[in-house]
């Protein structure tokens, strides 16, 4: 078999420990540990097998494996132990030295992982189960019978690499299925140090995948991070006072100062860390793909077949690769090129040929229409981008092309529904897009824009505007016309302005759609950001593009389009805040009040119509926050003595009875709201801020509290409206982790919006209370 090639490491980005010596004393303090427990199982084996002759000691041995076999013990290590004996050891004799070696252990308070197997059972165990085949790859005698341990130790090896071929690919499905459910540790929000894709068990793993001799990785780069990760793990141990692998939000402080770093600092240490070994994992598995796909080689059998594909680009092996014809160095389009390639492709480039393109310049400036084509190309290829990307990152190359890039590297959103860092939302943005790009007129202004829309972050000041004038530059660098990246700054300035007036104003307010309208000007840009809206909230999570979310946001595009179209068919000077498309219903027939429910996108829409009094709409929040639902918005309408509100909430399945009890109970004062809901006391040391809006609408006062979400705000607030004698038309509310941002829009009794020094009072008014 042909000596497999090896798979070296990323150069740039990489961030040494702060400390040498810090490093060496926490590797120091894990063999100590491991030295002080091979010692004390020493002493507890002497012991147990002192009565014994010597022919009765021959096979019985204590075999430390995992972990401990490794010597990796961090304060709170599980000690993972076996004994082992022949099979002709009578069973109360084995069972009699166990017991005397586990007891003193578990006295001490010993956190023992234990086991008891004869020399056929470990054999017959690690055959079947592969976890237990690398926990024995590791082993190693503590006490007994050393040299049965290296028999047995020398059998499992010879099996491993004898079967291989079938047992690594159970292997990778694991490794998949493990990673699928808990994450990648570079992307992770909360940071698992050995189960996320990237941690300490792919490290192990690849220690694994070595001594199969299938494939080959950079020991003393898999070393080092294994060994920097574990000192992270140790300090996170001793912090933490417990055995735990999870990095969390609060521990983060203390186990930076510890390690020397500022907190933002240790998350992009171990992000970095997370990433590196990833990288390591991912192209190991690739190059076992091929070999898989080859079959065994002769010596005889020739190399890789090269199969050229582009000027100076060829596949071989599976991934894209270099020929040397031209040479990079003096032709800068063989970069563009076998990136994008790999990216139309999705075949991987070839670290090698990464780290030799990261050495050459870029394009010359501005760059050439065919960089320019190429880049393009890269951007709107799909899913090979994210691929491709991390590739050249990691090698250095996306610094020549794009050095803005830097800030937003592997750092962390402050948004909880962010499921990537900055930079791998950014690129996910730009493959959602590249689906979107048969909804506009200029693809190529799409995709740049998707990927350049956080550039800003990172950095002092709001992203948006920040951001703007960055993506600007960079696009006149690559070779856009200086229209086209006014259009992408644009583009980057705006992204947030759709979903922000879509779930925090009402959309049927004429004026909603006006101001959107007013601001992109012409519908091939309101379809450019549309797109690019959608591109964002589907890279950020499910959660940001729910069907209601994106049913506000599309609903919201119409109504621009129509304004943008000419037709004026939203100018509506008369609005009360209904829509036009809904009915309103009959009066309640024989009953005070009536409760219709029916589905509406991932939640429910409630109507509610009673007689209208002072305080109603107050009363219903009330009502809905104690039967338990969540609501996003409310609108209502006053008609010949009656008052009509939808609620939208995000219950699929509301209990119409239980509500309708609930309404009837509230409406009765017989269940008293500030009992069940009253805030009390304030909910947090900042206090609320409440924004009027001027402008927003020309027919209500907009007014937007943000404060601590908790159950009763809404209640609160529209008490505190009514009690000021204004009447709340619409209300739209959103959360953002433990934050509330509700709108609500406010009337005066005649239903037009309230004059300047009444909307200033009515905010005070809302500033005073407990929330």
């Amino acid at each position: 078999m042909g000596r497999p090639r090896r798979v070296r490491g990323p150069g740039p980005h990489r961030r040494e420990g702060r400390g040498g010596a810090l490093t060496e004393e926490l590797s120091a303090r894990r063999r100590s540990r491991a030295d002080d427990l091979d010692r004390r199982l020493r002493d507890c084996f002497t012991k147990a097998v002192s009565d014994l002759p010597e022919a009765g000691r021959r096979g019985l041995a204590l075999v430390a494996v995992g972990g401990y076999g490794r010597g990796e013990m961090s304060p709170f290590s599980d000690v993972d132990v076996v004994l082992v004996h022949r099979t002709d050891v009578p069973a109360a004799r084995v069972a009699q030295v166990a017991e005397q070696v586990w007891y003193p252990l578990w006295d001490d308070g010993v956190a023992l992982d234990h086991a008891v197997r004869s020399t056929e059972e470990m054999l017959s165990t690690a055959a079947v189960d592969y976890r237990a085949a690398l926990g024995m790859l590791d082993a190693r005698a503590v006490a007994g019978d050393s040299a049965a341990v290296v028999a047995l130790r020398s059998e499992v090896l010879a099996a491993w690499r004898r079967t291989a071929r079938t047992r690594l690919p159970e292997l990778q499905r694991a490794t998949h299925e493990r990673v699928a459910r808990v994450g990648w540790l570079a992307q992770s929000a909360i940071m698992d140090l050995k189960e996320s894709g990237g941690g300490l068990r792919d490290g192990t793993t690849m220690r694994a995948l070595v001594a199969s001799w299938l494939v080959d990785v950079p020991h003393r780069e898999l070393e080092a991070l294994r060994a920097a990760m574990l000192d992270v793990r140790d300090v996170l141990h001793e912090v933490a006072g417990r055995p735990t692998d999870r990095l969390t939000p609060e521990l983060v402080p203390e186990v930076a100062a510890a390690m020397g770093y500022a907190p933002d600092q240790l998350d992009l240490h171990v992000r970095d860390l997370g990433r590196r070994t990833a990288h390591l994992t991912t192209t190991t598995w690739r190059r076992l793909d091929a070999v898989f796909a080859d079959g065994p080689r002769t010596r005889s059998a020739p190399g890789p077949r090269l199969d050229p594909i582009a000027p100076g680009v060829a596949l071989a092996g599976g991934e894209i690769v270099l020929t040397g014809a031209p040479d990079p160095a003096e032709d800068p389009l063989v970069a563009l090129r076998a990136v994008a390639e790999s990216a139309r492709r999705g075949v991987a480039l070839s670290a090698a040929s990464a780290r030799r393109l990261a050495s050459v310049p870029p394009p010359p400036e501005p760059w050439s229409p065919e960089a320019h084509r190429l880049l393009v190309e890269t951007l709107t290829a799909g899913r090979g981008l994210v691929q491709v990307w991390e590739e050249i990152d990691l090698a250095g190359l996306v610094d020549r092309w794009l050095p803005e890039w830097t800030p937003i590297r592997l750092r962390g959103s402050s948004s909880p529904v962010h499921r990537f860092t900055i930079d791998r939302h950014s690129v996910e943005a730009c493959v959602v897009a590249s689906e979107l790009i048969r909804d506009v007129a200029r693809p190529d202004l799409l995709c740049t824009a998707a990927l350049l829309h956080d550039i800003g972050k990172g950095r002092e000041g709001d992203h948006s505007e920040v951001g703007a004038p960055i993506a600007e530059q960079i696009v006149l660098r690559w070779g856009f016309e200086p229209a086209d990246a006014a259009t992408i700054g644009a583009l980057v300035r705006q992204h947030l302005l759709l979903p922000t007036l879509a779930t925090r104003r009402d959309i049927e307010d004429p004026d909603t759609a006006a101001n959107v309208a007013q601001r992109v000007g012409d519908v091939a840009h309101l379809d450019l950001l549309a797109a690019l809206t959608e591109s964002d909230a589907r890279a950020t999570s499910p959660a940001a593009w729910s069907a209601w979310r994106a049913g506000l946001i599309r609903g919201l595009v119409a109504k621009a389009r129509t304004v943008l179209g000419g037709s004026g068919a939203l100018a509506d000077p008369s609005y009360e805040g209904w829509p036009a498309a809904v009915p309103l219903p009959d009066a309640p027939r024989g009953e005070p009040f009536t409760v219709e429910v029916r589905p509406h996108h991932d939640g429910s829409l409630v109507q509610i119509t009673a007689g209208d009094r002072i305080g109603l709409l107050a009363d219903l929040a009330g009502a809905l926050s104690v039967a338990g639902q969540q609501i996003r918005s409310a609108r209502l309408v006053e008609r010949d003595g009656l008052t009509t509100s939808i609620w939208e909430v995000t219950d699929a399945a509301v209990d119409p009875a239980r509500l309708t009890r609930r309404v009837r109970q509230v409406l009765a004062g017989e269940l008293s709201l500030e009992q069940r809901i009253g805030l009390g006391e304030a909910s947090a040391a900042i206090p609320p801020q409440v924004v009027v809006h001027a402008g927003s609408s020309t027919s209500a006062t907009v007014l937007e509290v943000r404060a601590q979400d908790r159950r009763g705000l809404v209640w609160a607030v529209a008490r505190a409206i009514a009690e000021a004698g204004h009447a709340i038309r619409s209300a739209h509310l959103s959360t953002f982790g433990p934050q509330a941002r509700d709108v609500f829009y406010v009337v005066a009794p005649g239903g037009s919006a309230l004059r300047e020094p009444e909307a200033a009072e009515l905010a005070e008014r809302i500033r005073a209370l407990p929330l």
